[in-house]
């Protein structure tokens, strides 16, 4: 029998509208302002300064592909196919954009403006795209292929990459083109911790309380989570209590909150934000 493959949706439509995000951000607002903070679309926007016969967006396009040739050799074909889509959605949406819309100057007189505009909507994209455990491909396969082959590890060898893209910067479009992309390049690096973060925010609770069926039942049966639950006793009015530890969406956690306050009003509720749950229901590794 053939087996069955699942499509995730979900994911494809959040793959798509990451890279439709990042590809804005790119050429509408990193390439006519020369910011470089990074990455094979950093790369493309110094290279197409110097290079006048073409353009930024061709050479991404070209950069990209013989990336993705390299890692199918020396990373793996996994790796390949799997940042394959996004490294060309973005490379071939950014040259459509040049050829449907050209762009020969900034949007607006602006510049810090339109870096702000150009972080977030790559930050953002990026933010999506790791959520989905996928990637965008560029930089992160010389990052790669270096790891293979030395000892330094990914992080650092994709630090060493975008900062030597925005240093070039400095000597290609000036001092002030180079500090806006130093600054943009720390900047997305801090944006996309914490969008990622927040992607993924979850409510954990701590709940003391002596009426725990009601409450276990609420959490299981209505709002679809697991819950644990341990016998305590208060030490000051030396009675019985339950202790309860869960897990729940934040759309979930006012109502988790109101309900137990309502079925115990003398409960003891501790609410924490936490952003790396591994488990059923939440994410797998």
């Amino acid at each position: 029998m053939k087996k069955k493959i699942k499509i995730d949706y979900k994911r494809i439509l959040l793959i798509n509208l990451s890279a439709i995000l990042m590809t804005i951000g790119i050429y509408f607002f990193q390439m006519p302002n020369g910011f470089s903070t990074g990455g094979v679309s950093g790369l493309s926007i110094v290279l197409g300064k110097i290079l006048t016969f073409t353009t930024p967006a061709s050479i991404m396009l070209v950069i990209n592909v013989l990336l993705l040739v390299l890692a199918f050799f020396f990373v793996g074909k996994a790796f390949c196919f799997k940042t394959a889509y996004t490294s060309m959605f973005l490379s071939i949406g950014t040259f459509v954009l040049e050829k449907l819309v050209p762009i020969s100057a900034p949007l607006t007189s602006q510049p810090c403006i339109e870096l702000f505009v150009a972080i977030l909507l790559t930050s953002v994209g990026s933010a999506i795209l790791f959520n989905c455990s996928s990637s965008s491909g560029g930089t992160d396969i010389v990052a790669k292929i270096l790891h293979k082959y030395t000892n330094i590890n990914v992080g650092t060898c994709l630090l060493m990459n975008d900062s030597l893209i925005v240093f070039a910067s400095f000597f290609v479009f000036g001092i002030e083109t180079g500090i806006f992309s130093i600054v943009g390049l720390f900047v997305k690096s801090f944006l996309i911790d914490g969008v990622i973060e927040n992607l993924n925010m979850c409510k954990y609770f701590t709940i003391i309380t002596s009426k725990p069926d009601e409450i276990c039942t609420f959490i299981i049966n209505e709002l679809k989570h697991g819950v644990t639950k341990e016998v305590a006793e208060g030490e000051y009015t030396k009675e019985a209590r339950y202790v309860l530890l869960t897990v729940v969406k934040r759309s979930d956690a006012i109502k988790l909150r109101n309900y137990v306050k309502e079925i115990d009003p003398t409960s003891f509720i501790m609410i924490t934000n936490t952003s790396e749950i591994i488990g059923k229901g939440f994410r797998n590794i």
